[in-house]
């Protein structure tokens, strides 16, 4: 029971924290698309909480901030749903089931997710630009998946072990593989 009330109540922050960061953009949407702000703490709700905390708050976060803000637009929103929904998913599942919490199974676990995100985020965009009547070519799918998004793959890949590994120093996480065998029995 005081698993789930910690998980609860990092979820929320993680919440919190996805509709507040966009805010550092500036509210412009090429620098948003660059950074994604949203991403981290979906990402790291994933890791912390596991992979039933992370999927929740993927879902909702984009389509809560569009309630409150109007941004991003409908659209984006829907597919930004199902592309972080499936980032929480895989990342918390895969870390979760990791034998050792080192950083190879850190890094897999967030590049799986990522590319599996990126995947369900274009799969999602095809089916509402049918819906819309707008084209969603390869070309669209490379530039919103991975070309705009390099900076803010890069901040994940390096913001997001960073943080992993200072949680383990203050001891609120079990990271490192000496740690992680020495808990084996």
């Amino acid at each position: 029971m005081k698993q789930n009330t910690k998980n609860l109540v990092l979820a929320a922050l993680f919440v919190a924290l996805g509709l507040v960061l966009p805010f550092f953009t500036g509210q412009i949407p090429q620098i948003g698309g660059m950074l994604l702000p949203m991403h981290l703490p979906v990402l790291i709700c994933g890791l912390l909480c596991g992979w039933q905390y992370g999927a929740v708050v993927g879902l909702i976060l984009p389509m809560l901030r569009y309630f409150l803000f109007g941004m991003p637009p409908v659209l984006t929103a829907i597919a930004m749903s199902f592309e972080m929904l499936a980032y929480g998913l895989v990342v918390g599942l895969l870390y979760s089931r990791s034998r050792f919490k080192c950083i190879f199974s850190l890094y897999r676990s967030l590049i799986t997710a990522m590319v599996a995100g990126r995947l369900v985020w274009g799969a999602v965009r095809v089916i509402l630009t049918g819906v819309a009547g707008e084209p969603f070519t390869w070309q669209l799918f490379i530039s919103g998946a991975l070309l705009t998004a390099i900076p803010g793959i890069i901040l994940q890949l390096v913001f997001i072990p960073a943080l992993m590994v200072a949680l383990d120093k203050t001891g609120l996480v079990r990271f490192t593989r000496k740690k992680a065998e020495a808990a084996q029995p």
